[in-house]
């Protein structure tokens, strides 16, 4: 399991969409709100590592 970098791009309700920022991706990822930090926002970074995702 690596680590990835990811970007909120935008948040719909109970989800999050979220962009690679480590590699060239036009991919979003939807993820429920529940599995990110609390103080998640759009524009904020995460790193999602070991099955968790923190602010960084």
């Amino acid at each position: 399991m690596g680590t990835y970098y990811y970007e909120v791009v935008s948040i719909d309700g109970d989800y999050a969409n979220l962009k690679r920022i480590d590699i060239d991706s036009a991919e979003l990822k939807l993820v429920a709100r529940a599995l990110l930090p609390e103080d998640t926002t759009e524009g904020t970074r995460l790193k999602y590592e070991m099955l968790q995702y923190e602010i960084c």
